[in-house]
């Protein structure tokens, strides 16, 4: 049986370590409510506009934009895997590495030119371990993703796609859709022609509207909002799927901590017992000798 002295200081060090982890659940407790907040605020926007862009596409009107039409073939594509600069949220990172990485290997045996950008430290050391190629690196990308910070790399993507530099857009993250349920996707976000396809099936096209002064000049205003709006969702659910990854880890984390300490409480409790017992026998077994 293990020291009394040395079970103490144990229980002492899991209990700081239970510290940090109850600290770091309830942050991630707070954070998850503001992310929550932002995602469900956004999902009912971006819903609205990419029906609003579907019902445009499928108007019945000559009206074509470049972001609806796909490519003949795709020649150049660019793959944008969105993980996290901070690990302890479980097996958050790992999904979503192993969903991006799958993607990447596919469309290599696909397309001829092929770039992976990564938002985030634990997917640039997972991609740099493995020997992968990345063309670009995010890392300011945190719990917070402010529109203006996307809005860069979505006009990036665009002029890209509008100047033929680029065929098609996938990223890989994890789609929040409630507390309980977050799920690894990998969506192709450009061409944005797969729109009119399920909506249609959604009944889009029996909406009606008045064009002024043209459904043409009307999409080329709403389509490179809705991508941009589709991209952004895309770095707000990662960000609040992260928080929930976390908070869930960290609660198991804490409630492990506690499991542990009571049991080095048994255990020093019983190291302890023997320790005193011991003594009193070697006290009683030195009055005995001194009586003789």
């Amino acid at each position: 049986m293990a020291k009394a002295r040395a079970l103490d200081k144990r229980r002492k060090s899991i209990r700081n370590i239970r510290k940090i982890t109850r600290t770091m659940e309830l942050i991630a407790t707070a954070r998850f409510k503001k992310a929550m907040d932002r995602a469900h605020a956004a999902t009912a926007y971006t819903k609205r506009i990419t029906r609003l862009v579907a019902d445009l596409a499928n108007s019945g009107l000559e009206v074509k934009h470049p972001l609806l039409e796909g490519r003949e073939q795709t020649q150049r594509a660019v793959l944008l895997v969105l993980s996290a600069n901070r690990g302890l949220c479980g097996g958050y990172n790992s999904n979503v590495q192993r969903a991006g990485f799958t993607r990447f290997a596919e469309l290599q045996a696909q397309v001829s030119e092929l770039s992976m950008e990564i938002s985030g430290k634990r997917g640039l050391a997972a991609a740099k371990f493995r020997g992968l190629p990345i063309s670009e690196s995010f890392t300011h990308f945190e719990d917070k993703p402010s529109f203006q910070q996307v809005e860069v790399l979505a006009n990036r993507y665009l002029d890209g796609y509008t100047a033929g530099t680029l065929d098609r857009l996938d990223v890989a993250y994890m789609r929040f859709e409630n507390v309980s349920r977050q799920f690894v996707t990998v969506e192709t976000l450009l061409p944005l022609g797969a729109l009119e396809g399920v909506e249609t099936q959604q009944g889009a096209t029996q909406s009606q509207y008045e064009f002024l002064p043209s459904a043409g000049s009307i999409l080329e205003e709403v389509v490179p909002t809705s991508f941009k709006v589709k991209l952004f969702k895309c770095f707000l659910d990662a960000a609040v799927s992260e928080q929930v990854a976390r908070m869930v880890a960290m609660k198991a984390a804490t409630k492990s901590a506690g499991d542990r300490i009571r049991q080095l409480s048994m255990q020093y409790n019983r190291a302890r017992q023997s320790q005193i017992t011991g003594e009193i026998m070697e006290i009683i077994g030195g009055v005995e000798v001194l009586k003789k």
